[in-house]
């Protein structure tokens, strides 16, 4: 499963010169918690740059207020390059998950800086290509595995993305009792299930199997990952 892929963020591939040059293109820009970035359906063609926080990439489902979430986005990760490169509506909505600050780029700006300087565009290319091999892997992690197994890739998943560093999404508080031992993961179980495309419930369920398991702490819009290699064990399919 790929909600956060592996390549390197998109800023972070770029030379010093390539990164300053590109900065220098537009204007920074602070959001709170929960603020949409970018929404779906939106005619707008600017390109985003996300120098702090994280935020999620979700599309709207059948299910009325029910969102997919297709992705978790952090510092250097490029945002809204498809509606740069055609002329079609935004295809997901961004929010961000807590006080997230990016630079803002105007789409004639951004194609045109695209035009002077092909290795950046292949860089474009490469993470359009890469996010589509990961919904594609989504898809089918969503047909053939089970609940518990596509939270606890998940919760790995995340666990790994902490060595960016810390982040604390406003509104939450700190986990009762002692002082954290491993990774905390700052989304709400309804937040975790639109990740692995299941119900709260469901998500619930599997997160008391964890908890039951010690392999997971819980909190209000957290959970606290105890025992990452055991948590690993169970996305690859084995049994306790």
């Amino acid at each position: 499963m790929g909600l956060l892929g592996n390549e390197l963020a998109f800023a972070h591939a770029l030379t010093a010169q390539e990164r300053e040059s590109m900065m220098a293109l537009g204007n920074r820009k602070s959001y709170p918690a929960d603020a949409h970035l970018l929404t779906e359906g939106d005619r707008s063609s600017h390109v985003l740059i996300i120098i702090q926080g994280w935020v999620t990439v979700s599309v709207a489902t059948d299910r009325g207020a029910t969102r997919l979430i297709l992705g978790l986005r952090g510092p250097g990760e490029l945002l809204g390059e498809m509606a740069v490169l055609d002329p079609h509506p935004r295809s997901a909505t961004v929010r961000a998950l807590g006080p997230s600050t990016a630079q803002v780029i105007a789409g004639d700006a951004f194609r045109r800086f695209l035009a002077l300087h092909p290795r950046v565009s292949g860089l474009v290319i490469r993470q359009l290509t890469f996010r589509l091999r990961s919904a594609d892997q989504e898809r089918s992690a969503l047909a053939s595995l089970t609940v518990l197994q596509r939270l606890a890739s998940r919760l790995t998943e995340l666990s790994r993305a902490e060595s960016s560093g810390p982040y604390t999404p406003s509104g939450t508080s700190p986990l009762a009792g002692p002082s954290p031992a491993g990774p905390v993961i700052q989304l709400a179980q309804d937040e975790l299930a639109a990740t692995i495309g299941a119900t709260r419930e469901a998500v619930a369920k599997a997160l008391r199997l964890l908890r039951d398991q010690n392999i997971v702490r819980t909190g209000n819009r957290q959970v606290e990952i105890l025992d990452p290699a055991l948590l690993a064990l169970l996305a690859e399919g084995h049994q306790e």
